[in-house]
């Protein structure tokens, strides 16, 4: 059984560990959105930068109100959502 060192853990294992991390965090970032998508829910994020960029005079949605009018517009409710 290898063991190792105290001082290569603090040191190189804790480069790779924090490389690990990232991403992990990266990749369930991307499944999350992706799973979203499949379901016809838009990326919150995505849409919160959309509109401060091309609507700087109005303030975005909430994520609960973001989230009812995509549900709403996926089945068919109220007209549908057009931003642009």
């Amino acid at each position: 059984m290898l063991k190792s060192s105290s001082s290569s853990v603090t040191t190189g294992g804790a480069d790779l560990l924090c490389a690990c991390r990232a991403a992990l965090v990266r990749w369930g970032k991307d499944a999350r959105r992706t799973a979203g998508l499949m379901i016809g829910q838009p990326d919150y994020d995505a849409y919160v930068a959309h509109t401060a960029v091309t609507h700087p005079d109005q303030a975005p949605l909430d994520r609960t109100a973001f989230f009812r009018l995509h549900e709403a517009r996926r089945f068919g409710e109220g007209g549908g959502f057009r931003c642009c």
